[in-house]
Parts: structure tokens; C-alpha cells; sequence
């Protein structure tokens, strides 16, 4: 039988909710589990379940050394919360860079301007940010990648134990940079196709306006840039589609090795 007195005393508590502070961290900055429509509710609760299931696990292997004063529980669930929060933020680089290479070359076809709700980043961007959006979140689960961070997650409590420890080394704290400055050679490798051709398009039209001033080059290369660049969506989309499984499987790698 099970002593409810020493299941539900207070170092048990506490030790659920940093587990619990943990999860919630990832959940806040995670790809997809921070998606914007997700009510707040079911994050919690499904919070609260995984936590659950980690809690004997974490219990078992943790020396946890109940605080003895509320600023130590605030630093407690405050490191808890952090660790949580920057594997998260670790994956959605791969999301941001993504959505900055595609808004690069969007601004170039000419539809900056055609701006809608974007669920995934709770702001507006252009309908083909979107769309490269839902492709890179598909490919994230198909890949399973969502499984990836709940292992990262799990491997932390080992490196990273619940209590007073706070393990963010100047090693750690530059492989974090090093992934986030990864986000702009993310963007360049999106947009550089079809910007590439986009950027000779303009070069082109330029000379053609020298060489024809009674020419409206305006009217001409606005249609002209936004057929292309859908057109060059297109044909783009498989190879980018491979490109980013790759660049998946490369960022939750890393995050395994870093937690």
C-alpha cells in the first residue's frame, strides 16, 4: 500500500512542479506546442500528465534537496523554467530561419503586402510563409522530432538534475549562440534560389528599361516577379522540402548533444 503521507509530502510537490515548470518552458517556445490556436488549457493538462509520468523517474534518480524558503523555490522553478524554455527555443530556430529566408524572397517577388494571421508565429506574414511554415511542421512530425525533444528533455534531468545546481556553463552558453546564429545561414539557404533568380529578373528588367524608356517596366515586372516566384514555389518546394528534413534531423541532433 502507499503511504499517501510520503507520496503527497512536500519535497514530492515540489519536485512535481519543477518538473511540471520544466515541460512548460518547452511548451512556451517549443515548435508546434507553442502554436498560437492551441488553447492554454490543454497545454497545461498535457503538462501536467507528462510530468506525471516523468515524476517516479526523476524521483528515482535525483539527490533533491527541498527548498526551505520561498526566494529558493522562485530560483528553483525560475531555473526550471529557463532550461525548459531554451530547448524549445533551440528547435524554433530552424522554424524562424525558415520564415526569414521565405519573407526575403517574398518581399522580392512584391507580396510583402499580402500579409494574413499566421497560427503557427501568432503574427502576420505573407500566404507563402505560411505555406512553408505548414511544410517545415509537417516534416517535423513525420520525422518524428517532437519525440526528439522529450528525449532531449528527459536526458536534462541526468545533465541538468532539479535543485539548487545551475549548469549553464560557458560551453553551453556558446553552443546556444552558435545554434541561434545558425537561424540567418538557415534563411540564406531557403532564399537564395529563388532570390538568386529573382535579384537577375530585376538586373534584367533594369537594362530592359534602358533599352526600352517607352516601356511602363513597372507594370511589366510586378505580374512578371509574382508569376515567377509562385512558378519558382514550385518547382522548389521537393528540394526544399529534402533540405529542411535535413536541417531538422541536424538541429534536434545537436539539441541531443547539448542536453
Amino acid at each position: 500500500m502507499f503511504n499517501l503521507d510520503v507520496l503527497f509530502s512536500v519535497g514530492n510537490i515540489i519536485l512535481f512542479m519543477a518538473i511540471f515548470t520544466r515541460l512548460s518552458g518547452l511548451f512556451t517556445s517549443a515548435p508546434l506546442f507553442s502554436t498560437y490556436p492551441i488553447p492554454a488549457q490543454i497545454k497545461i493538462w498535457l503538462a501536467a500528465a507528462i510530468a506525471f509520468i516523468l515524476f517516479p523517474i526523476v524521483q528515482a534518480n535525483t539527490q533533491f534537496v527541498t527548498p526551505n524558503s520561498v526566494p529558493a523555490l522562485t530560483l528553483i522553478l525560475f531555473k526550471e523554467f529557463l532550461i525548459g524554455y531554451v530547448i524549445g527555443f533551440c528547435a524554433n530556430i530552424l522554424f524562424v530561419g525558415i520564415e526569414l529566408g521565405v519573407n526575403t524572397f517574398t518581399i522580392q517577388m512584391g507580396l510583402s503586402a499580402d500579409q494574413a494571421l499566421n497560427p503557427a508565429s501568432g503574427g502576420n506574414s505573407p500566404v507563402i510563409t505560411q505555406a512553408y511554415t505548414y511544410l517545415a511542421s509537417m516534416l517535423f512530425v513525420i520525422l518524428g522530432a517532437h519525440r526528439w525533444l522529450f528525449s532531449a528533455l528527459y536526458n536534462s534531468f541526468k545533465s541538468m538534475p532539479v535543485g539548487y545546481v545551475f549548469n549553464f556553463s560557458p560551453g553551453l552558453v556558446e553552443q546556444i549562440v552558435v545554434i541561434t546564429g545558425q537561424m540567418f545561414a538557415v534563411g540564406l539557404g531557403i532564399a537564395i534560389p529563388i532570390f538568386g533568380v529573382l535579384f537577375i529578373t530585376d538586373i534584367l528588367l533594369g537594362f530592359t528599361s534602358k533599352m526600352m524608356p517607352q516601356m511602363n517596366i513597372f507594370m511589366v515586372s510586378l505580374p512578371l516577379k509574382i508569376y515567377l516566384g509562385l512558378l519558382l514555389s514550385l518547382i522548389f518546394m521537393r528540394p526544399m522540402a529534402e533540405y529542411i528534413a535535413v536541417l531538422i534531423e541536424q538541429f534536434m541532433t545537436k539539441i541531443a548533444i547539448i542536453f
